[in-house]
């Protein structure tokens, strides 16, 4: 008596998991406003920050999953809706604010940037290991950073010195925190939908 094996699902190159869900325009354009809601919700779990006009909050990991799930095309729009739609006045920014005028906007620019560049590497299988989701998310928090923190120097007049004391040391534990789940939850996620394929 011979036992056969579970099939194993063979995915194509340059897949990432929202590719797994049937392909239609429809499918895209909710992927693409659930990624900007998704990210909006996130943004509501934030604690302010003493002496920083930057929450710490669950939109940065929220931009990163949505980039890395959904790919640079769908992620850049998600994070392109979630930008204007705030801008034009839903209040799903972090603590509920909206406009483009808060000293913090530049950290939504910047999420749209990294949500790109993380889900381009994701077509090329970042999010299916530990070590390669970590370096994902090292570099696209430090996208995040790079854009924010000048503009949260601009905004505000503070020194660049300043700016990197109030925008970006306070929450590099936090980034550290969701970089574990992503590392987690990713290649989770993978590894489930092979045993289901």
């Amino acid at each position: 008596m011979s036992t056969a094996a579970a099939p194993v699902r063979t995915l194509r190159a340059g897949t990432v998991l929202a590719d797994l869900v049937p392909s239609s325009r429809v499918r895209d354009i909710a992927l693409v406003v659930g990624g900007a809601a998704l990210t909006g919700l996130a943004a509501q779990v934030s604690v302010p920050v003493p002496g920083s006009p930057v929450p710490v909050s669950g939109q940065t990991f929220a931009a990163l999953l949505v980039g890395t799930a959904l790919g640079a095309r769908r992620g850049f729009l998600a994070l392109a809706l979630y930008a204007v739609a705030g801008m034009a006045g839903v209040p799903w920014f972090a603590e509920a604010s909206s406009g483009y005028a808060m000293p913090s906007f530049g950290y939504v620019l910047g999420m749209l940037l990294a949500a790109t560049v993380v889900g381009a590497l994701a077509r090329r299988g970042a999010d299916r290991s530990v070590l390669r989701t970590a370096g994902a998310m090292v570099l696209g928090s430090a996208i995040i950073y790079a854009v924010g923190v000048p503009y949260l120097a601009l905004a505000t007049g503070m020194t660049l010195g300043q700016a990197v004391a109030a925008g970006l040391i306070p929450f590099l534990i936090g980034d550290a925190l969701k970089a574990a789940l992503a590392m987690g939850a990713l290649p989770a996620a993978w590894k489930l939908v092979g045993r289901k394929g």
